[in-house]
């Protein structure tokens, strides 16, 4: 198949983009490379992979053409980085969701990377039928680009759990990621409204979910998932007392509330009646994040010699 990436760079994307040329599609990459280029470098080598360096921003999108799929990843993910960066997460999350959506033919899948973020903080067990509260501006331009993208029939919205685990373009600032990197560095971690709950998932089991929503494009389309596993609904209580096992750091409760507030349980009956589940596990992924940063620094521009 021919298959588009956008965001194919990134911390999910590049990954993405491995399966899929493993598995013989053409695979086309989208990205700005905001950060830098060396995640992809070591897909070059694959024949069938073509590389685009454009912003979503731009309005030629004329590589939408002829694709048979499009994995829309491209975005300003997170809380941090949207109240960082509050225009940008507006023209891109949004109204550059809209003009993708707008320049697909009808018979294009578009599979949407949501998020399950906006279900906030009531402390409920959430269905794709739950009320969205959105608590942060990501969640609330995510919520909106997913209205944008499920308007159209061949469309599928994966609202994804907390993702963590090791990949070619890290993220520091997710959750459990963070979390390790700071037991590691600073010898502490300090938590903010300890006893709120999340879902979580491995970064392969994500990627997992993208290829799983391909095969069961006709059974998924039109329809929202939740993706991830109630097996991974943890407290941030729990996860740092995980990471300290591992680890020896002190671990600090903050009286100040978290600005990120998240407080939920996840359902992923849906998806799982059609066969998905993940399958890394949280101390899975602890441990291969723990080897990761007593070697890496992140976000550091001089080179000790």
């Amino acid at each position: 198949m021919k298959i588009l990436i956008t965001g194919g760079a990134g911390y999910t994307g590049v990954l993405l983009a491995e399966k899929l040329l493993m598995d013989g599609h053409h695979v086309t990459v989208v990205d700005n490379f905001m950060f830098g280029y060396d995640a992809i470098l070591y897909l070059v080598r694959y024949p069938q992979l073509e590389v685009i360096k454009r912003d979503l921003r731009h309005e030629d999108m004329s590589y939408l053409a002829g694709k048979d799929v499009v994995f829309h990843l491209g975005a300003i993910s997170g809380y941090p980085a949207c109240e960082a960066n509050p225009h940008s997460a507006q023209t891109i999350n949004v109204a550059s969701c809209e003009r993708l959506v707008n320049a697909l033919s009808r018979e294009q899948l578009l599979v949407f990377a949501s998020t399950t973020s906006f279900y906030g903080s009531s402390g409920e067990r959430s269905t794709e039928e739950t009320p969205i509260k959105p608590v942060s501006l990501y969640g609330l331009t995510k919520q909106k680009g997913e209205e944008i993208v499920m308007q159209r029939e061949f469309s599928i919205s994966l609202r994804w759990a907390t993702v963590f685990g090791v990949s070619p373009r890290m993220r520091a600032g997710l959750l459990i990621n963070d979390f390790v990197e700071k037991a590691i560095s600073e010898h502490s971690i300090i938590l903010y409204d300890a006893d709120s709950k999340r879902t979580f998932m491995h970064v392969s089991d994500l990627v997992r979910g993208y290829l799983f929503a391909l095969e069961k494009r006709d059974a998924m389309k039109s329809g929202v998932f939740n993706m991830g596993s109630e097996r991974l609904n943890f407290t941030k209580r729990h996860i740092a007392a995980k990471i300290k096992e591992l680890v020896p750091c002190e671990v600090m409760e903050s009286s100040m509330g978290d600005d990120d507030i998240r407080n939920f349980e996840v359902s992923f009956d849906k998806a799982k009646k059609l066969g998905f589940d993940c399958q890394k596990s949280l101390e899975e992924g602890i441990v291969e994040l723990v080897k990761l940063y007593r070697f890496y620094t992140p976000f550091s521009f001089v080179k000790p010699i």
